[in-house]
């Protein structure tokens, strides 16, 4: 199954405010991840297996090393308006406090790290668009663990957001280790990340 993208089109008269009630309001199909991206409405697949245990696995390393105020998050919807997104990063960790005053989604520079699992169908989104957004909103930290790169599956850290553009911190193939930087300061050991 494939990613389906909602385009309503330039001359359709479709603002913001329209996409975002139309996410919000239509009936998507059960377990699905609706997002829009660069302004279009984009349904994703349930995860599989091999992307939900790597998300396990990052998710319990975090929490031996974030704040009890923090939490990590796999469900929760996170604004870019200026890239005309909201985004549902595989794991989002933030102060918990930023869910308490939300109404829904919550702007995305509250988060101070971001993970994305590719799948097969949202990849390229990973890869460009997203890192855009998520540099534009001053998310500090974006992980991109992309099983599905063309020389192999890949673990990329960005950091140093500045405009829409990300710096490169560390990039390796699955068996490398990666350092999250403060304030996690941990090492991620993506020996453990299975694609099958």
């Amino acid at each position: 199954m494939s990613a389906l993208t909602v385009d309503p089109g330039p001359t359709d008269g479709y603002g913001w405010e329209d996409l975002v009630r139309l996410r919000e309001e239509m009936e998507w199909p059960e377990g699905c991840k609706v997002e829009i991206i660069e302004g279009i409405i984009t349904v994703s697949p349930p995860a599989s297996s091999d992307h939900n245990n790597i998300a396990d696995d990052i998710q319990r390393l975090l929490y031996t090393v974030i704040p009890r105020s923090w939490g990590i998050f796999q469900t929760q919807g996170v604004a870019v308006p200026g890239r005309q997104g909201i985004y549902i990063p595989d794991l989002a960790v933030m102060p918990k406090e930023a869910l308490a005053t939300a109404r829904t989604d919550i702007p995305a520079g509250v988060a101070e790290l971001v993970v994305e699992i590719t799948s097969r169908t949202n990849a390229g989104q990973d890869r460009i668009s997203k890192p855009a957004g998520y540099a534009q909103a001053g998310v500090p930290l974006y992980l991109l663990v992309d099983a599905w790169a063309p020389g192999g599956p890949t673990v990329t850290l960005f950091g140093e957001p500045k405009g829409d553009v990300y710096r490169v911190l560390q990039a390796g193939k699955f068996g490398d280790p990666v350092r999250l930087p403060e304030p996690f300061d941990v090492v991620i050991d993506t020996d453990v990340f299975v694609v099958s």
